[in-house]
């Protein structure tokens, strides 16, 4: 391979890495041609862009970058390396571990950086499936600031005007 597009190679791994925060690495290894459409149309349809690089490459891109967690996925940079760069933290183990069930045990997971944090091995799938987007999480924190003032209306509606003019007649004496 020559120098240039060496690296043209690392560039556009660099520019990838600054544009996706969330990056799983799998072994696709043995996958035949129509398991390997069916997995890059699955990527395509849910927005994960999926790579398959040269090692030597992706670890040189990983070495210039100056994070101590991000290191750790040099050493699972062996064999045939595919690379899932996604915005959605756990978009791609959920993939992966849909097509394991249809396909078999490929793809399988090597690794991955997501929110900032390395995870080694096939055994931390379920862990990433668990992971909640930024989007749920929002929604989960606006459901426990509405659960207070549902209750409170559920409790005034249940009551019916009683209770209305119950709490109306107590707010008035207060006064």
């Amino acid at each position: 391979m020559k120098k240039e597009l060496k690296s043209q190679i690392i560039e556009s791994i660099s520019a990838q890495l600054q544009q996706y925060p969330n990056f799983y690495l799998t072994n696709i290894e043995g996958l035949n041609a129509e398991n390997t459409v069916k997995l890059r149309r699955a990527c395509f349809e849910q927005g994960i862009k999926l790579n398959v690089v040269k090692n030597t490459l992706f670890a040189h891109v990983i070495k210039g970058i100056e994070n101590e967690e991000i290191q750790n996925i040099l050493p699972i940079l062996e064999g045939n390396t595919a690379v899932m760069f996604s915005e959605s933290p756990n978009a791609p183990a959920k993939l992966i571990k849909k097509l394991q069930k249809e396909l078999g045990e490929k793809p399988e997971l090597k690794g991955a950086y997501v929110q900032e944090c390395a995870f080694i091995g096939a055994d931390k799938l379920e862990e990433l499936c668990a992971i909640k987007s930024k989007e749920e999480l929002i929604g989960d924190i606006i459901s426990l600031l509405q659960a207070p003032m549902r209750n409170v209306i559920s409790a005034l509606q249940n009551g019916g005007g009683q209770t209305i003019a119950g709490l109306v007649k107590t707010l008035s004496e207060k006064e």
